[in-house]
């Protein structure tokens, strides 16, 4: 039986949208399961423009929508219009606008929120008994939306080769399980259907990060 899998982008470019990487890995991995897959994201502005160059905030608007083509070779559809009984997962690869346009994260830490059409979409999926598969930093969105999961963003002590390792202590603080995994690896929270991986939040090699959204991407099939 064919999976129909549901990828949620969140604009495109690891600073301001998704992690063109983490995307392109879930979309090759998907492919090669033979899964069939939709690719949505909501008709929203983005919360700033970053010169990726520079790193720094650029003039100017975009829409989530619209730069999430670039990914979708075009072919994306409104998240408004994203039914979950039309598919058997969902997945949301990571780039900071997953902390920036499907929440605000980046800007408020802990006391974040998420964007009210995603949390609804999360929880649909979970009521409905469907999986879920996020990497990098979008497990954040999991931590509100589903209190009490198990979660993975890589390793609980910085260093060079986890900068972001302190994500993992606001996870638990927020009474979510967080389980230490390298790279290569995910974690699968059964009760909650929920598998997540840690990709660019390590300092790792591209084929790394690659490998482990391809445990992700195998284990969600799993429970699909």
């Amino acid at each position: 039986m064919v999976k129909r899998v549901a990828v949620l982008l969140s604009g495109c470019g690891v600073y301001d949208g998704t992690e063109i990487h983490e995307a392109s890995a879930t979309l090759v991995h998907l492919s090669r399961a033979g899964a069939k897959v939709k690719m949505f994201a909501p008709n929203t502005d983005q919360m700033h423009v970053v010169n990726h160059c520079e790193g720094k905030p650029a003039e100017g608007k975009r829409n989530v929508l619209q730069e999430s083509a670039r990914i979708a070779r075009g072919d994306v559809t409104d998240l408004a219009k994203l039914d979950v009984k039309d598919f058997d997962a969902l997945i949301i690869p990571g780039g900071f606008g997953v902390a920036k346009n499907l929440s605000d994260w980046a800007v408020k830490g802990k006391d974040y929120t998420i964007q009210p059409q995603v949390e609804k979409l999360i929880k649909a999926f979970r009521q409905a008994g469907k999986p879920l598969a996020m990497c990098c930093i979008s497990p954040v969105l999991a931590a509100k939306a589903l209190p009490g999961c198990e979660i993975t963003v890589g390793q609980d002590k910085e260093c060079e080769k986890w900068p972001y390792a302190q994500t993992a202590g606001v996870m638990n603080d927020m009474g979510c399980t967080h389980v230490n995994k390298n790279v290569g690896e995910a974690h699968v929270d059964v009760k909650n259907k929920l598998v997540t991986t840690s990709a660019f939040m390590c300092n790792a090699a591209f084929h790394e990060v690659f490998d482990g959204i391809g445990v992700m991407v195998s284990e969600v099939l799993k429970l699909a």
